[in-house]
């Protein structure tokens, strides 16, 4: 079983569309995955779920008990200024340190609007998960100018298809 997060709270994201259709290539491959949508995350868990406050908030704990469970994950990260969205950072530190990814294994896919793929949020959240322990997988799509590249919710640029079942199957294999 795969858990793939969908890295933004935005309302009806490409991030989330793009998990979806990762979702259906895993599902090529016969394995198993879910998707965690940050879209989904309780309105106060920034408030009741860090900190001194980690587990007790009622609602985000299943996130949190399934992130401590879960063994692989493929993070769709999209680029907001020159980085990663925070909401991606917020529910990292939502998450019991250092046991819940410490010796798991991630990959990652990069999405930008522009030129980049996403290369710096990739960059970024790279050394995070390095620093965390966790075992990042080499091949990280960049799908730039994502917007253009999709219709009615489905990615029409074969390359990027391409691109996101080659890491799928050596992410199975990882």
């Amino acid at each position: 079983m795969i858990t793939i997060i969908s890295g933004t709270n935005r309302k009806n994201s490409v991030s989330k569309q793009v998990a979806l259709e990762y979702q259906k290539i895993l599902a090529d491959f016969d394995t198993e995955s879910t998707i965690i949508d940050l879209e989904d995350l309780p309105g106060d868990f920034i408030a009741t779920a860090l900190y001194e406050n980690q587990g007790t908030n009622e609602k985000f704990n299943p996130l949190r008990e399934h992130m401590k469970k879960a063994q692989k994950y493929v993070f769709i990260v999209p680029e907001y200024n020159g980085s990663f969205p925070g909401v991606l950072k917020t529910f990292l530190d939502a998450l019991e340190f250092p046991d819940t990814l410490k010796g798991k294994k991630c990959a990652l896919v990069g999405l930008s609007a522009g030129i980049q793929g996403g290369v710096m949020a990739l960059s970024h959240l790279t050394d995070i998960f390095n620093f965390l322990g966790m075992h990042v997988h080499a091949l990280k799509p960049k799908l730039m100018r994502i917007d253009g590249m999709m219709n009615d919710g489905k990615i029409t640029e074969e390359s990027y298809i391409q691109l996101l079942k080659e890491q799928a199957q050596a992410f199975i294999d990882f």
